[in-house]
């Protein structure tokens, strides 16, 4: 459990709170490229980290972020013109114009304009893999984008999409880190029906079987390595023909997860706070899977009875179709027999557990076991992040130079000996086959 105090300081992101300034010293996801697509289009507003914002693209293209109300009289500025004639947002109650870096750039309603005193609030933006990130810390501690491997790539290369989720961020965050429910909350009846095709055995399992893995083996045994980033762990399991099965789990400081699968991925799922009380759940995922000979086979939800893995679309913001208010649309019925929660959708059944909790859940009710490792993991590399700042130091994994392209999630059935700590990484075998990636060569004698 955590102290009453800890709890707030990992909850609450508003500025001037211990994490909210932490979390200003990363690129945060403000909106996707999607929401403002066209250049001198409809701006939208933005909630984040607890202040309300206004994203549009002006006529030139340059994406801006600035503060919803005007700074002369506060009208919201989501109603404004994005002028077509100049590139800048105007606000419709007195005609003051502002660009993308918050400068008022024109003052029609006076008759001796003062535009180079009047400034608004308008945060750094960076367009990376269909998502417009932005800066909100002190502008003297900006580092370089931190790039997971979206530089240099279309946006149309990756699947980019973020859905609602009304609760705090690290409640809803934790659900992926915490792979022990998988044997729990998302399991069905008709796993046990699954034929076994012969892939228990080391080396990479079907999608099919593992499912059946995490059925059989209940209890997996936690182990967590921290790293530059923040941790990978390995969640594992004893398969019905006694093999060792691993599910490795990333976890990037501060809001980035990268979830077991088979043989790796980079994909990302990302947990951005609008408020206390709320965040986005955004996933970037590569279409490329770098999946060399087709491993793993059909896709993980090809035997399930869920109807779609993340509520229908793909792309853009996803609609909430199961929520608290219709009781996520919970089959009784189901449950007594066919699918463990009730729940038909699976991302879903996540928000039912997490948002049931309540918005902040009160942690020093908690009792935590040891499938709760990795969760502790987080909190307290969060906590000392955040308490570390404000003594003064910097905090993990800002650069811009590091790796962040080299993070990975893995699943695989150990080879005895086989050190699960390898896997996902740069000196894995099938990463260094699916990536081009030349092994190191022999130590000389």
């Amino acid at each position: 459990m955590l102290r009453a105090e800890d709890n707030e300081i990992l909850t609450r992101v508003g500025p001037g709170t211990l994490m909210g300034d932490l979390l200003r010293r990363y690129w945060t996801p403000a909106c996707l490229t999607a929401e403002i697509p066209q250049p001198g289009g409809d701006p939208v507003r933005v909630r984040l980290l607890g202040e309300n914002l206004v994203a549009f693209r002006d006529v030139r293209g340059r994406t801006g972020l600035v503060q919803e109300n005007c700074p002369h009289r506060g009208a919201s500025l989501y109603f404004g013109r994005n002028e077509e004639n100049v590139p800048a947002l105007r606000c419709v109650y007195h005609g003051w114009a502002f660009d993308v870096d918050g400068r008022c750039v024109d003052m029609p309603s006076e008759p001796a304009p003062f535009c180079e005193k009047v400034r608004m609030k308008a945060y750094p933006t960076h367009e990376s893999g269909g998502i417009v990130w932005t800066y909100m810390g002190p502008p003297q501690t900006m580092t370089p984008f931190r790039d997971f491997g979206t530089e240099g790539r279309d946006a149309s290369e990756f699947i980019v999409a973020k859905q609602l989720t009304t609760c705090n961020w690290v409640q809803s965050m934790e659900g992926n880190i915490d792979t022990a429910h998988i044997s729990h909350l998302h399991q069905f009846d008709g796993i046990d029906d699954i034929p076994d095709d012969g892939s228990d055995k080391p080396g990479y399992p079907s999608n099919a079987m593992s499912w059946k893995f995490w059925r059989h083996d209940r209890a997996p045994r936690l182990e967590v390595q921290d790293t530059w980033y923040g941790y990978k762990y390995a969640g594992i399991r004893t398969t019905p023909n006694g093999n060792t099965h691993v599910r490795i789990t990333a976890y990037a400081v501060p809001y980035s997860t990268m979830v077991a699968s088979i043989p790796f991925t980079s994909g990302h799922g990302m947990f951005v706070p609008i408020d206390d009380e709320n965040c986005w759940r955004y996933i970037m995922l590569p279409k490329d899977r770098q999946n060399p000979r087709n491993l793993g086979g059909a896709n993980l939800f090809s035997v399930a009875p869920f109807s779609t893995p993340i509520t229908g679309r793909r792309d853009g913001i996803i609609p909430r179709l199961y929520t608290m208010d219709n009781d996520f649309r919970m089959d009784r019925v189901a449950q007594r027999g066919g699918i463990f929660s009730g729940v038909s959708d699976f991302v879903s059944q996540d928000f039912m557990v997490t948002e049931s909790m309540g918005t902040i859940y009160d942690r020093t009710q908690e009792q935590l076991g040891s499938t709760d490792k990795a969760i502790s993991r987080m909190r307290h590399i969060l906590l000392s992040a955040a308490k570390g700042l404000a003594a003064g130091k910097e905090p993990p994994a800002l650069g811009g130079d590091l790796d962040y392209r080299s993070i990975r999630g893995a699943e695989k059935i150990l080879e005895p000996g086989e050190d699960w700590r390898i896997l996902g990484t740069d000196d894995d075998p099938i990463v260094q086959e699916a990536l081009g990636i030349e092994p190191p060569l022999p130590a000389a004698d």
